[in-house]
């Protein structure tokens, strides 16, 4: 497979704080990255590093071989290219749901309405969600926004997915409404990296899982490996401290 995301020691602080430092990692088109650890280790900020949401200090990111640099002119054809879904959905309210999923393609890559409109009620049918086309981002339920979060990412056709804890919101029996979404678009061999506290869902859909902790990346490597044969104390603490058989 052909490295998609390339990450090279990469060091982001704020102030006196250090995130992380020196921290690299590589993606392979069509895989799927699941990163864990606990909580203020930096996995969130990881992910928007990747966008350019968050500036780096040391380091280059490059996706297709191109740097994703904040500063450059190019950052927002580069962006294109990258689906973000975030754990708070952030649709526009007043706009309906399919409103919000014509928006970008249509502004931004100058897709024609007729035709963005069609792939809007093809992707919401697809995720049960088609029949709510009309209301508004107020009358779903947290699960169904958080679906129609990820098909407004997939509606610009992205080569990457980033998703960052996008079920911490939800209640559980919510949570795995989308989940299923998650898992389908990973058979589908969509390339993503999943920021999660779902440790059952991870082992599920990851072909690699990382593990984060003090700014660096302690454990990788296939989910039957990371789950079944830790191979530092720090990982079996922590896997430890969660129920996921």
């Amino acid at each position: 497979m052909d490295v998609i995301l390339e990450v090279k020691n990469i060091s982001k602080s704020y102030e006196d704080i250090t995130v992380f430092e020196n921290l690299s990692l590589t993606v392979k088109k069509g895989e799927v990255v699941v990163i864990v650890g606990p909580s203020g280790c930096g996995k969130s900020t990881f992910l928007r590093c990747i966008n350019a949401l968050e500036s780096i200090q040391d380091g280059e990111i490059l996706l297709d071989g191109e740097a994703i640099d904040a500063s450059s002119k190019e950052l927002p054809r580069i962006r294109e290219k990258i689906g973000m879904v975030f754990q708070s959905y952030d649709l526009f309210p007043h706009l309906t749901i399919l409103q919000n999923l014509m928006l970008a393609p249509v502004k931004v890559k100058k897709t024609p309405k007729a035709e963005a409109e069609k792939e809007a009620l093809s992707l919401l049918d697809r995720v049960g969600l088609l029949s709510k086309k009309d209301n508004f981002p107020r009358q779903l339920s947290g699960g169904q926004k958080q679906r129609v979060a990820i098909v407004r990412a997939l509606m610009m056709h992205p080569e990457i997915l980033l998703l960052d804890e996008i079920t911490a919101a939800l209640d559980p029996e919510m949570v795995r409404e989308v989940l299923d979404v998650v898992l389908s678009l990973a058979k589908e061999g969509r390339t993503m990296v999943i920021v999660t506290h779902e440790m059952q869902f991870a082992r599920a859909v990851a072909d690699r899982m990382v593990f984060i902790d003090g700014g660096k990346i302690v454990e990788e490597g296939s989910a039957q490996e990371f789950f079944d044969d830790p191979k530092t104390e720090r990982l079996r603490q922590f896997l430890n401290s969660f129920s996921y058989d």
